[in-house]
């Protein structure tokens, strides 16, 4: 009796060993997977400035010929707890190709982050937005700056071109080197899709980006942040404020769907949200985040300011 106590002591001992060592595997995985910076590319802004000069024979800039018009107006709806407070930027751009990208400490990979408005000042911007939070994932297709970063097709992306077209598209379906070669400019990888020739896309609302460790549904009242393009000279940029009751509820896909379409918005196409939600504007964040302050991102769109 002795000895088969001992014998199931030692089974119970070398079990719980095993579930420490599974344990220990798993949370070194989620680690990897979403916390430790893994950097593909170290000098972003050099890559970018070489690819302008092969193309053109010019150096990059993210400055503009003009000073960027860019108006900013808050929009507060309903009362009570069903109060919805919204920030609107309308930009008008000489040239699409004004509207930019950086990504955070000027590296490309996963899990590396930084508040938007240290990579907006950096970058020289006028005014700036979270971007799709691409370093949270492995996968889409990344087209930033004329230059190619990643080529993965999984979801619905949103594609602007140098000429001021916009363009919802199946990333399974194509390549990044496909869309370079069209004139493809900047690409996003986030979604789903809100606007498509002027009117708001059906289903949004049963739309699910992601479905790895860690992703959080994207579907009920959300802060929010969404692009719309309303022709190639005009942009509009709408953040919505949530989970502050009586302040902001946020916004359902649907609601900012048709919000976009009542801006006047062509096509137009989600962000990341919830608390990275931001909008940046000449030096001040806009709008009030849902976290209580920034939330460090892996990537903004920005205007820069006039040369």
């Amino acid at each position: 009796m002795t000895e088969r106590r001992t014998l199931s002591r030692r089974a119970f001992l070398i079990g719980g060993a095993t579930a420490v060592v599974g344990a220990g595997s798993a949370t070194w995985w989620a680690a990897d997977r979403f916390l430790i910076p893994h950097v593909e590319v170290a000098d972003v802004s050099a890559v970018e400035q070489e690819q302008a000069q092969q193309q053109t024979g010019t150096a990059a800039s993210a400055t503009t010929s003009t000073a960027p018009d860019v108006t900013v107006e808050t929009v507060t709806t309903g009362s009570g707890s069903d109060t919805v407070t919204a920030y609107v930027a309308k930009v008008s751009l000489d040239d699409p190709t004004a509207l930019r990208t950086a990504f955070a400490h000027d590296q490309f990979g996963e899990n590396i982050t930084q508040l938007v408005s240290e990579m907006a000042t950096a970058q020289g911007a006028v005014f700036a937005v979270n971007g799709d939070y691409y370093g949270f994932r492995d996968t889409g297709i990344q087209i930033r700056n004329g230059v190619i970063y990643r080529d993965l097709g999984a979801r619905e992306g949103l594609a602007l071109y140098a000429d001021g077209r916009a363009a919802i598209y199946d990333e399974t379906t194509t390549s990044a080197q496909e869309l370079l070669d069209d004139g493809v400019w900047t690409t996003l990888s986030f979604g789903p899709a809100l606007v498509r020739d002027g009117a708001a896309i059906a289903g949004v609302d049963e739309v699910e980006i992601d479905t790895n460790v860690g992703n959080h549904s994207i579907q009920g009242r959300q802060p929010r942040t969404a692009i719309g393009v309303i022709d190639a000279s005009h942009l509009v940029f709408v953040v919505v404020d949530g989970r502050d009751e009586g302040y902001s509820r946020g916004m359902t896909l649907p609601e900012l769907a048709d919000m976009l379409v009542g801006l006047g918005a062509q096509t137009a196409y989600n962000l990341d949200g919830g608390g990275s939600s931001e909008m940046w504007h000449e030096g001040e964040v806009v709008n009030r985040p849902s976290n209580g302050g920034e939330r460090a991102t892996s990537d903004i769109l920005y205007i820069g300011g006039a040369a």
